[in-house]
């Protein structure tokens, strides 16, 4: 697999998370419907710096990994693509609805940043997450490490700065879409989850054959 090849499937997984309505999502439309427009900006702009946080994580965690005890890469991988699997397990067998929006509560786009912000850092799931995605694709392989994870961090804010920030410009409609329509928040569940399990196994087979 190139490198152009690896970052295109990062992003397909990417896009498949974040598009799940989940609760970054809904703190968004949250702050959109309740204080505006520049508020659902700012919780999405906190989001994005928390998530430029845990992608800061999940490479340093993986440098060390792959400098220090480079025996242990390839275990690590496997587990990650477990973790992987069971969350898209979980995704194809539960049923994502969003039946209410709670409301959040007006005030100024910094107090929406700094919540956004602190929403996503104190999410333990977040940091297990990054730990099992970033060695399916952080690989010396591909160069140094800490270029590599730059650039999906850079990828993983750009994305949610694009589908965040188009909930927040459309708020009204996002909330009917995600509210009046059970069954399309229910499909796009299930293809996510079955996106991760697929990249998991894809990435388990790569683990298997690569050499020791």
């Amino acid at each position: 697999m190139t490198y152009s090849e690896n970052l295109w499937l990062y992003f397909t997984l990417l896009f498949g998370i974040i598009i799940v309505p989940g609760m970054d999502m809904l703190f968004v439309l949250a702050n959109s419907l309740t204080s505006g427009r520049r508020a659902g900006m700012a919780a999405t702009a906190g989001i994005m710096a928390g998530g430029a946080v845990h992608s800061l994580y999940g490479a340093i965690g993986v440098g060390l990994l792959a400098t220090l005890l480079p025996a242990l890469f390839n275990p690590l991988l496997f587990i990650g693509a477990a973790y992987m699997a069971w969350i898209g397990y979980t995704l194809i067998a539960s049923s994502i609805t969003v039946s209410s929006v709670e409301g959040g509560t007006s005030g100024s786009g910094w107090r929406a940043f700094r919540q956004g912000a602190i929403t996503c850092l104190i999410n333990p799931k977040a940091y297990l997450f990054m730990l099992a995605v970033y060695p399916q694709f952080l690989k010396p392989v591909y160069g140094p490490i800490w270029l590599q994870g730059i650039v999906m961090g850079l990828m993983t804010m750009a994305t949610q700065a694009a589908i965040y920030g188009t909930v927040a410009v459309t708020a009204s409609r996002s909330r009917t879409l995600l509210i009046s329509n059970p069954r399309a928040t229910i499909l796009v569940g299930r293809i996510a989850g079955g996106l991760l399990v697929a990249i998991a196994i894809l990435t388990a087979w790569h683990g298997w054959r690569a050499p020791a």
